[in-house]
C-alpha cells in the first residue's frame, strides 16, 4: 500500500493555500510571534494551514460538553493502530501502546528505560536538535554516527559509532530519527533491517523517533521500524502533531516491539496520565477521520518541495538541496554562498526571513539552514526571492 491515496475529487483543497500572509500574521504561536512582523517565518515546525475539520469538530464539540477533565480510555491508541493497519500495513496491537505528554518526553523515558545514567545514546547528525540536548540532560553521553553525504544512514559510521558507545562500558541506545528531521529522508526497509541486524549484533536498544510517520510524499512507502525483522526488541513513537499541525494540543503514543513490552511498562504511570485530554482527543480523530485532510497536504507539500527545487535552481543556483519525500523540512547547504558558519543569520538580517540554523543539528551542520515549506507557495516564492537578495546585497 502506497503512503496515500491518489488524488481524487472528493479531496478537501490544498491546506496550503487556505490562509494569506496577512491571516497568518494574526497568529500567536511561536512561529508568527517570535520575530518581528517584517520576517518571514520559515523555522520552527509549525505549518500554516487551517485544523482540519474533523479534529476541530471533535475539539469544540468536546469544549461545549464542558468534558475537560482528566484523559480517559483507549481511544488514541485505538485511532493509531486503525490508521497503521490502513497507511503501513501494520497489525499494530494497541495493548503495546501508551500515551505520553509528547514525542521528546517519551524519548527519554524510552532512553531511561533501555540505559542507565552514563551510558551512550547514539544518534545520525545532523539531527533535530533536541537529540543532543534531552539526552544529555538525563546524564547520558551523546555520540554522533554522521549521515552520509546523501543524507542516508553511513552503515560504517553507525557501527564505528557503536563501537565507541560500547567501549565506554555500560549499555547503550540508537535513537533514530525516522523520518529524518533535517533532511526529509525516509529510511527504506532494507536499511532498517541493516539497521535493526547491526543493533542486534553489538547489543544495542534501538528507539525510533517517527513523529513526521504520516509526512511521506505520495509514492513512497513508509515503514515503521517496529514491523522490519529484528525490530521486535525496539521502541517507537509517533504523533498527529507534525501531520495535522497539533504542537498547541499535545500528545503522543510510546509503542513497544512485540518483544519490549517489558520496557514499556516500566515507564512511570504519570507519562500516561498527564496527556492533555483535549490533546488526546484531537490527535484521536486526525488519526481516525484526518485522512482525506492528510492527502491533500501531501500533494501540496509536493508541489511545494519542486517549486523550492525550482526557485533555488533559478535564485541561489549554488544553494545545494537534495529533495527528500519526508516531512515538511528542506535542509539547504549554502556553504558555496560564503556566508559563513551560521547563513540563517545572514538571511535573518539582510533578507528579513528566519530559517533554523544549522549549527545546532550537530555535524553536517556548518553552512546549512533548515527551510520549512509548510506554507504557501507564494511565501515559498517571496522567501527565495529575499534569500537571493541578501546575497546580492
Amino acid at each position: 500500500m502506497s503512503a496515500t491515496t491518489d488524488a481524487s475529487t472528493d479531496l478537501p483543497g490544498d491546506p496550503l493555500r487556505q490562509l494569506t500572509l496577512d491571516q497568518l500574521r494574526q497568529r500567536t504561536s511561536e512561529k508568527w510571534r517570535h520575530y518581528d512582523p517584517d520576517v518571514l517565518p520559515l523555522w520552527v515546525a509549525e505549518l500554516d494551514v487551517h485544523l482540519a475539520e474533523p479534529i476541530a469538530k471533535a475539539v469544540t464539540d468536546t469544549i461545549a460538553a464542558g468534558d475537560t477533565g482528566y484523559p480517559s480510555g483507549t481511544g488514541y491508541a485505538d485511532a493509531v493502530a486503525a490508521f497503521a493497519a490502513e497507511r503501513w500495513d501494520w497489525d499494530l496491537d494497541p495493548g503495546l501502546i501508551r500515551t505520553v505528554p509528547d514525542i521528546m518526553l517519551g524519548v527519554v523515558e524510552m532512553l531511561k528505560a533501555v540505559t542507565g545514567p552514563g551510558d551512550a545514546i547514539v544518534v545520525n547528525s545532523p539531527v533535530y536538535p533536541p537529540f543532543h540536548t534531552f539526552p544529555v540532560f538525563n546524564d547520558r553521553k551523546v555520540i554522533e554516527a554522521p549521515l552520509g553525504a546523501d543524507h542516508r544512514i553511513d552503515f560504517a559510521a553507525l557501527a564505528a559509532a557503536f563501537e565507541v558507545a560500547l567501549g565506554r562500558g555500560g549499555r547503550a541506545a540508537y535513537l533514530l530519527c525516522h523520518p529524518h528531521n533535517p533532511t526529509g529522508t525516509v529510511h527504506t526497509r532494507a536499511e532498517l533491517e541493516r539497521v535493526a541486524r547491526l543493533a542486534a549484533d553489538y547489543g544495542v536498544r534501538v528507539v525510533a523517533d517517527e513523529a513526521h510517520a504520516p509526512l511521506v510524499a505520495p509514492g513512497t512507502r513508509f515503514t515503521p521500524y517496529l514491523t522490519v525483522a529484528g525490530g521486535e526488541t525496539g521502541l517507537a513513537l509517533t504523533s498527529a502533531a507534525k501531520g495535522w499541525n497539533l504542537p498547541g494540543l499535545r500528545g503522543a503514543v510510546a509503542i513497544a516491539g512485540t518483544a519490549a513490552e517489558a520496557d514499556l511498562a516500566r515507564m512511570p504511570e504519570q507519562m500516561s496520565s498527564s496527556i492533555s485530554h483535549l490533546g488526546s482527543i484531537a490527535h484521536a480523530a486526525a488519526f481516525r477521520e484526518g485522512g482525506p485532510w492528510l492527502d491533500a497536504l501531501l500533494l501540496g507539500l509536493e508541489a511545494n518541495r519542486r517549486l523550492l527545487a525550482g526557485l533555488l535552481a533559478e535564485h541561489l543556483p549554488a544553494v545545494r538541496y537534495r529533495p527528500q519525500p519526508g516531512t515538511y523540512l528542506a535542509w539547504l547547504d549554502c556553504r558555496a554562498l560564503g556566508l559563513g558558519d551560521d547563513p540563517a543569520a545572514v538571511f535573518l538580517e539582510r533578507g528579513r526571513v528566519a530559517l533554523n540554523s544549522g549549527l545546532p543539528f550537530g555535524t553536517g551542520g556548518k553552512g546549512h539552514v533548515r527551510f520549512n515549506y509548510g506554507t504557501s507557495p507564494e511565501i515559498v516564492t517571496e522567501a527565495v526571492e529575499r534569500m537571493a537578495s541578501a546575497v546580492q546585497n
